[in-house]
């Protein structure tokens, strides 16, 4: 009995003297480095230098990376640095935005999931080209969507919210007056993503940017003619003035009328493109046509509801 208890006893007291040994050792490890220890294979800088980082640091750095380029892609694409249809070159691409091929190549992926760009086997990556009929599509779902937002603005929005889209308003009557369709292009864009911001809904939100980056090609094209601005900015205008009434009728059928108005400008500008329609057609009638249009069918979707 007396024997085990010792050989205990000694098994404990080697484990405290390891346990010793270990920190002496790491202590004089330290400060050894600290020194300049002319041995490069036990300081720890050389320890560390082995160890790769962790996968989860790995992600984060790589992911960070990789959010700055689609987000500068992104932006070359909508503000037409990036034409519909070029095609995206790896190595250009990498040497300009200053990044390796990883990152880019994750990019392309996340802008394809976005609806932005379209790979196609052994050709590679392009910047998508909408055709007429799925932006037709497209301009329905928004209308049905801005309608909903334009009824709760009229109920639920502030003063001090309503002050700041008339501003927008403003500005854009201001690049009407300069010409400035850029800047114009950029407001309007602006002025209906706070609207969808406004209405707190944010899987709608969500939604409504995806579909309008999709759109915007198309939309910079309508406003290209010069004639158009003043007729958008006048829409704009009288949908400011819908949402202040607080009538939710007035203000979700003023903005449903704006979408609808918007893809008739489309579908005659790409009718127009194709020679379908004369290039010298009368804006007036042009538009006239559009509204007639627009209220047709707004009449038919009441009759059915």
């Amino acid at each position: 009995m007396l024997s085990k208890r010792c050989a205990h006893k000694t098994f404990r007291l080697r484990q405290f003297w390891g346990w010793a040994r270990m920190a002496v050792n790491c202590f004089l490890l330290i400060v050894d480095n600290q020194q300049g220890n002319a041995n490069p294979d036990i300081t720890l800088s050389s320890m560390t230098a082995t160890i790769a980082p962790h996968p989860t640091i790995t992600l984060l750095q790589t992911s960070s990376l990789t959010s700055v380029v689609q987000g500068e892609l992104e932006r070359m694409i909508l503000s037409g640095e990036l034409a519909p249809g070029e095609k995206l070159t790896e190595v250009a691409l990498a040497a300009r935005l200053g990044v390796s091929r990883g990152p880019l190549r994750e990019a392309f992926r996340m802008l394809e999931e976005a609806g932005l760009v379209r790979t196609e086997k052994n050709r590679g990556v392009f910047v998508r080209d909408i055709p007429i009929a799925e932006a037709v599509e497209i301009f329905d779902l928004r209308a049905a969507m801005d309608e909903l937002v334009g009824r709760r603005l009229a109920e639920n929005i502030t003063p001090a919210q309503l002050k700041e889209i008339r501003g927008l308003v403003d500005q854009m009557e201001q690049s009407v007056k300069a010409k400035d369709a850029r800047h114009y292009h950029l407001l309007n864009l602006q002025f209906h993503d706070r609207l969808v911001e406004l209405a707190g809904n944010g899987k709608l939100t969500a939604i409504y940017r995806k579909l309008i980056k999709e759109l915007s090609l198309f939309r910079r094209l309508n406003l290209a003619d010069g004639w158009l601005m003043p007729i958008s900015a006048n829409e704009h205008r009288q949908i400011v003035k819908a949402i202040a009434s607080g009538d939710p009728e007035i203000a979700g059928r003023a903005m449903f009328d704006h979408v609808i108005e918007s893809k008739e400008r489309t579908i005659k500008n790409n009718l127009r493109q194709q020679g379908a329609l004369p290039a010298a057609a009368s804006p007036t009638r042009v538009s006239a046509a559009a509204a007639s249009s627009a209220r047709a069918r707004l009449r038919r979707i009441e009759k059915a509801s």
